[in-house]
This record gives C-alpha cells, sequence and structure tokens, in this order.
C-alpha cells in the first residue's frame, strides 16, 4: 500500500452489512441497523429515489442469502422504514 493512503473496504464504525446472515459489521444488529439507517438518510436526503434503488437492490441480494426469511419481513426491513415524502408536481 502506498504511504498515507487509506485502506478501501468499510471501516470498523461504517455499519456496513456482513452477508450471508446481513448483519451490522459495527453493531450487529440486523442491517440496516438505526445508525446505518439515520446515515442512509442524511446522505441520500436530496434523493430519496436513488435510496430506495440502493435498498432495494440490497433487498434483492439478501433475498438470495436470506432465502428461509419471510419476503414480507425483508421488506419491511429493507426498505419500509424509509419515510415516504409527498409528491409535488
Amino acid at each position: 500500500m502506498t504511504p498515507g493512503a487509506k485502506a478501501s473496504g468499510p471501516g470498523p464504525d461504517d455499519h456496513a452489512p456482513v452477508t450471508p446472515d446481513w448483519n451490522c459489521g459495527s453493531c450487529g444488529e440486523e442491517w440496516p441497523c438505526a445508525t446505518k439507517r439515520s446515515r442512509l438518510l442524511d446522505e441520500y436526503q436530496v434523493d430519496r429515489a436513488a435510496l430506495s434503488v440502493y435498498l432495494g437492490s440490497c433487498l434483492a441480494a439478501a433475498t438470495q442469502d436470506l432465502h428461509a426469511a419471510p419476503v414480507v419481513s425483508l421488506q419491511a426491513r429493507f426498505i419500509g422504514w424509509v419515510p415516504r415524502g409527498g409528491r409535488t408536481f
């Protein structure tokens, strides 16, 4: 590694998912944990559609790993918590 360069990948406080169980690598809760949800809302505050696409892709991957889990519970866990904003036309 180049001197002064940072290692790539999630850090110890990134609250990234650990597959195939889809638990948080930082706190051990089901991912996305409360901390990660808050961070995602901050990061995607101006583009909730992009957040939904990202979480939808995570949901799709998780359904492959957590095939015994009910789909409804996975939907609630991965995308059901995202606040729905009113549409303005």
